[in-house]
C-alpha cells in the first residue's frame, strides 16, 4: 500500500495539503467508529442511535454526525412532522467506509487476548528495568 507518492501525502509538511488525512481521523475516532459500525445495520433516529452508541453526549454524537454527513459518509433525512423525525443512514461511501472500520474492529476483537499478553510482557519489562533488571 505505499510508495513514494502515498508516503510523500503523510508527511507532516503536507498535513495541510492532505484532505484525506482529516477523513481518517473522521472515520476512525472513538465516536466515528462506533456510529459508522451501527448504522451498519439499519438507518436510526438520533435517541436511538444514541442509546445504541452508550456512553457518548449529545453534544459529541452531534458534531460526529454532522462531520460524517459533511464528509458524504452519513444521510440525515428530516421529516416535517410533529414532533420532528431525523433519521440518520449510510451512504454508499459510508457503508465502504463502515465495511472496513467494522473490520479493524473484529480484528481487534479477534486478537484481544495477543494484545493483552503483549501489554504484560511489556509491562513485566517495564518493571524489571525500573528494579534495575536486564
Amino acid at each position: 500500500m505505499g510508495g513514494p507518492a502515498l508516503t510523500s501525502k503523510w508527511s507532516v509538511e503536507g498535513e495541510a495539503m492532505c484532505p484525506y488525512r482529516l477523513v481518517l481521523e473522521h472515520v476512525t475516532s472513538r465516536w466515528g467508529v462506533l456510529v459508522l459500525i451501527v448504522l451498519l445495520e439499519r438507518p436510526y433516529r438520533f435517541s436511538e442511535l444514541r442509546r445504541a452508541i452508550g456512553r457518548v453526549s449529545e453534544k459529541m454524537l452531534t458534531q460526529t454526525l454532522q462531520t460524517l454527513e459533511r464528509d458524504g459518509l452519513v444521510h440525515r433525512d428530516a421529516k416535517p412532522v410533529i414532533p420532528p423525525r431525523v433519521d440518520y443512514s449510510l451512504t454508499d461511501l459510508g457503508r465502504e467506509a463502515a465495511d472496513q472500520v467494522k473490520t479493524l474492529a473484529s480484528w481487534t476483537e479477534e486478537r484481544m487476548d495477543a494484545v493483552l499478553e503483549a501489554r504484560q510482557a511489556y509491562d513485566e519489562r517495564k518493571a524489571g528495568q525500573a528494579n534495575g533488571e536486564l
